[in-house]
């Protein structure tokens, strides 16, 4: 492979509270740094997504909707690894995030389920 890892995700986000209170608040990143971009009328909210991985979470004011849910073309969803998918989903529950119902991966016999952002972005967990 020519790459070493992963650096960072992109996200845009339509709303700079619901889209903080989402990743921070309850999803549990923690910011690194913020950055306002005046000439840009944007944010851009750097979240440390652990092994040197970033997030960068970019509140736009009128972004695109998303065509279609996940099958739209470029990025399908973001897949978080968990040990215990149960647990997460119980944790979930209990900070306003509704899941879908846990299911197992054909492919590799791997419990699952998928969650949304505020804007909708398909966001995944697994064992």
């Amino acid at each position: 492979m020519i790459f070493d890892s992963i650096h960072h995700i992109a996200i845009i986000a339509s709303d700079y509270d619901k889209a903080k209170e989402f990743y921070v608040d309850k999803l549990g990143f923690k910011v690194k740094r913020e950055v306002e971009r005046k000439e840009r009328e944007d944010f851009i909210i750097f979240l440390d997504a652990g092994d040197n991985i970033e997030i960068e979470l970019f509140i736009e004011k009128n972004p695109p909707e998303r065509v279609t849910r996940p099958e739209a073309r470029g990025l399908r969803h973001l897949a978080f690894k968990v040990d215990d998918i149960y647990k997460s989903v119980e944790e979930l529950t209990k900070r306003g995030i509704e899941t879908e119902e846990i299911r197992i991966d054909p492919l590799n016999g791997k419990h699952m389920t998928f969650f949304f952002d505020p804007d909708g972005l398909p966001l995944e967990i697994r064992e």
